[in-house]
């Protein structure tokens, strides 16, 4: 199990919370997602063999979310 955390550009609203969780968690290989929305941070969790961490930036970024940095490990 790889971890993620991607630090995007902005969040102005709970649903963009919602937005995000949702269309993740539905996403094949991702195990946990958690979007902080005071410091703009989007955690996952996912299972590397199936997904791999520039595919879950990908998705959030065709959300309209820009994703500034990524730190996986």
């Amino acid at each position: 199990m790889s971890k993620a955390v991607y630090q995007l550009e902005s969040l102005t609203c709970p649903s963009c919370i919602k937005k995000i969780e949702s269309t993740l968690s539905k996403t094949k290989g991702v195990e946990s997602v958690k979007v902080l929305f005071n410091s703009s941070k989007v955690k996952t969790e996912f299972n590397e063999s199936m997904i791999e961490a520039t595919k879950i930036q990908e998705t959030i970024q065709k959300l309209g979310y820009p994703v500034l940095s990524a730190k996986v490990s």
